[in-house]
């Protein structure tokens, strides 16, 4: 028997040099898992169409038609928003030094007008934060360009849907574990995004109308930065909350930052804390430290595309080397942060 240690240490000699492989070729691998998860999303359409007895093409057409209106929407929204955000950031040069050098001389009443203080407010430059959006945008713009690639994988995906499904259920014989694995990452996968879709639906609207109310500049592209960022667990509603808030301020003082922080977070803590939970139930049994790593590992090996997507490549991850084992019940335990049943609670001594 092997020790354990080593064991170890394969496997995480492994999944480095996984992760460093999908890193080097992230350009195709974004586009694949992206076509995947799209259609997984869309499989229930297809699923519809074969019980009504339509034909075979009906049931590859509608699903690819679904995917390819998403993608062209995506598309020219984020084209939009990228070109809008880059005219915006430019016009608010003399307000930021306005605010800059009202803040020296609140500052220097309390005492702290010294060189340090000085720098540090004069090294602040509100593109930056505007820049992570931009980025976060072009990063998606560079996604979505590869839409013929993405329509190619996904028709090839729907044409081999059918096929799958009867080796899914032909294998679930030999391979029960794998496909009952399988199969519970694609119905949780499908039940996040849509739920996560519906909120950031609701989300978006609220926060349009919130800030159109309050006069804040380009509402529309905010209400697109909160839908996309629903997506982006645990950080999501930070990165979608501060452009606007740092434009508020910008555009009509603190009263209005003050407005913009008021109605995002009571809108937050409202659908994300107290509704979004009970719709989604076990859908994602993931723990808040699980959920946190899949971001930051995700983003560094994919780029913006794998914040999006970090959930759904966990849920993957996790059906294809945990939930497919029937022994790894304990490492699913720590995955998902609660005890499986089986095992009894026991008290320390």
């Amino acid at each position: 028997m092997r020790p354990r240690a080593l064991v170890v240490l394969g496997c995480a000699a492994a999944a480095v040099i996984t992760l460093a492989g999908i890193k080097a070729v992230s350009s195709i691998a974004g586009p694949v898992l992206l076509a995947l998860v799209l259609v997984i999303a869309v499989a229930p359409v297809r699923g519809r169409l074969a019980a009504w007895g339509a034909p075979t093409w009906v049931q590859v057409a509608v699903p690819l038609l679904v995917v390819l209106l998403v993608l062209l929407g995506m598309l020219a929204v984020l084209t939009v928003s990228v070109a809008q955000l880059a005219t915006l950031i430019p016009q608010y040069s003399d307000e930021f030094t306005a605010l800059t050098e009202e803040l020296r001389r609140l500052a220097a009443r309390f005492g702290y007008g010294n060189e340090q203080l000085n720098q540090a407010v004069k090294s602040f430059d509100p593109s930056q934060v505007f820049g992570l959006v931009q980025g976060l945008f072009s990063g998606l713009v560079g996604v979505a360009s590869s839409l013929f690639l993405i329509v190619v994988l996904v028709l090839t995906m729907c044409l081999d849907s059918v096929a799958f499904a009867h080796i899914m259920c032909t294998g679930s014989d030999r391979l029960p574990g794998l496909a009952k694995a399988l199969a519970t990452f694609a119905r949780r996968t499908r039940r996040y995004l849509v739920v996560s879709t519906v909120f950031g639906l609701l989300n978006a609207t609220l926060n349009v109308i919130a800030l159109s109310l309050l006069g804040v500049p380009l509402p529309l592209l905010w209400g697109v930065l909160s839908l996309i960022t629903i997506y982006i667990p645990n950080i999501g509603f930070v990165i979608g909350l501060v452009p606007p808030a740092m434009l508020a301020l910008l555009d009509g003082g603190v009263r209005t930052m003050l407005g913009v922080i008021l109605t995002y977070g009571a809108i937050n803590v409202v659908t994300q804390s107290f509704i979004l939970p009970k719709f989604l139930g076990d859908a994602v049994e993931l723990s808040t430290t699980m959920t946190f790593l899949s971001l930051i590992l995700w983003t560094f090996v994919l780029g913006p595309l794998g914040a999006i997507l970090a959930i759904p490549l966990s849920l993957l991850t996790r059906a294809l080397l945990v939930d497919s084992d029937p022994s790894a019940t304990w490492a699913a335990a720590f995955i998902s942060g609660r005890p499986p049943p089986d095992l009894k609670r026991k008290d320390p001594a």
